[in-house]
């Protein structure tokens, strides 16, 4: 083919190279065009208009616009509570995750029906039902926590024990190779679990846990149930109620949420792309 074309061989690299770039350049205008498309009809449901098909019309939704704009801000500054109420739990929910792991994975009995307990008794139990035994059931016991406490505390919980079993497929992926060069290199077993192990098994955990942090930040509008919590939806909630106008500040609400997801999942995706790039290196035991 080469010698047909009267091209060298890096230039028809190169010219392969150029038409594998517009080819994939061409598909993402595709998939924003078609983006842009749904963005336009889903906001032609809520325009209001009516649509006549002969004798037969159907009425589109009809939003208070002027409501909307007015309490736009009171609604925003609600997603800074709900950004703190997930990074608060999705750090306390990591370091319950990596200790019920390592904890499962142990020779002890104990630890491992300690760990097995903590996942099973979690799991088994909803989350909403979970955030309410920490903000009313343990006063009775003179434990008083805040909104913000029981929700943290909960979700926390909540997804540490989904989360273990991550750190557990992310442990166990780490190469028995890497174990054998760790011991002849005369490292303890404290210190192959924190230089070797731990760093490779986190590489292996992030999309999930990306994944994790993303449900969690959803969740964590069943914070508003304890009634102190002013999140978004908390926010939405009162102001709906209030004014009679459920519906616009419920959307207001989810289009937050729905920019919030956005917004991390294109984090995710970069430091996905960034860990997938190849091993990271590991330090040098002294």
């Amino acid at each position: 083919m080469i010698a047909d074309t009267g091209q060298s061989s890096d230039e028809y690299a190169s010219s392969l190279l150029l038409y594998e770039k517009q080819k994939q350049r061409r598909f993402q205008v595709k998939v924003v065009t078609s983006w842009l498309a749904l963005l336009f009809v889903l906001g032609f449901m809520f325009s209001g208009a009516t649509l006549r098909f002969g004798s037969a019309s159907i009425n589109l939704i009809h939003l208070d616009l002027e409501f909307i704009g007015r309490n736009f801000g009171f609604i925003a500054i609600g997603s800074f509570q709900t950004i703190a109420i997930s990074i608060a739990s999705i750090l306390l929910a990591m370091v319950l995750a990596l200790v019920s792991a390592l904890a499962r994975l142990s020779r002890s009995a104990v630890a491992v029906a300690i760990s097995t307990f903590y996942v099973s008794l979690i799991r088994g139990t909803p989350l909403y039902l979970q955030i309410i035994f920490f903000f009313l059931a343990l006063p009775q016991m003179g434990i008083y926590l805040s909104g913000f406490g029981a929700g943290v505390i909960a979700l926390g919980l909540n997804y540490g024990a989904y989360m273990s079993e991550i750190f557990r497929a992310g442990i166990q992926a780490v190469g028995k190779g890497q174990h054998e060069a760790a011991t002849a290199l005369g490292m303890s077993s404290r210190q192959k679990l924190r230089l070797i192990v731990i760093p490779q098994a986190l590489r292996f955990a992030i999309p999930p846990i990306g994944n994790e942090y993303i449900a969690m930040l959803k969740d964590s509008s069943l914070v508003a149930v304890t009634g102190f919590v002013r999140e978004i939806l908390w926010r939405a909630t009162k102001l709906g109620r209030s004014n009679f106008r459920n519906l616009e500040a419920l959307l207001v609400a989810a289009l937050f949420y729905w920019i919030l997801t956005l917004i991390f999942t294109s984090v995710q995706n970069r430091i996905e792309k960034r860990y997938s790039q190849g091993e990271r290196t590991v330090r040098t035991y002294h």
